[in-house]
């Protein structure tokens, strides 16, 4: 990526290439991933083997957050409830920008074993917007790996500037 600025005193054209700072600042943010716990079913137990010692996350630079506001991206777990999804949006609302989804298990995915109950949302996309799915029932600690690994490839391929998503309501 080449910008171009110029300098209002002599009139002089000057390029530079943001390319550069472009990976060095998504090395940086896909190696420090923060993380926010959402663990509802069957999958949250999974999803705790997923932070523990066999796992080790950590080695990708994936910490565990409490809060949303620290967080970089969530882990939505296990079968989610219409009740649950208004907590889930507004946990997703307070994270700051750039912030990402991944969506753990077939229930989260699309309802899975139990989608046909009035009361489970047919998928945690269908309340915010998710960047990997990750399938199974459940899956295992392997398979959130990956896909965590997924997420930093998604990272270090987007210029880090533009991953904002447009408020609800707005011009896209």
């Amino acid at each position: 990526m080449t910008a171009r600025t110029m300098d209002a005193g002599t009139g002089d054209v000057t390029l530079f290439h943001t390319s550069q700072l472009d990976k060095l600042i998504n090395m940086a943010r896909e190696n420090s991933l923060w993380y926010l716990l959402f663990g509802l079913a069957c999958c949250g137990i999974e999803l705790m083997q997923f932070g523990g010692p066999r796992a080790d996350v950590m080695r990708f630079g994936a910490i565990p957050r409490a809060s949303p506001r620290q967080a970089d991206f969530m882990i939505v777990a296990g079968t989610l409830t219409y009740k649950m999804a208004e907590r889930a949006k507004l946990l997703y609302d307070q994270m700051p920008e750039p912030k990402y989804v991944i969506s753990m298990g077939s229930c989260s995915n699309c309802g899975g074993l139990f989608q046909l109950g009035y009361s489970v949302c047919k998928g945690v996309d269908k309340v915010i917007p998710v960047d990997v799915y990750v399938p199974g029932c459940p899956p295992r600690p392997e398979a959130l790996t990956e896909g965590l690994i997924r997420l930093q490839e998604l990272i270090r391929s987007e210029p880090w500037a533009t991953k904002r998503r447009p408020a609800k309501g707005s011009a896209a």
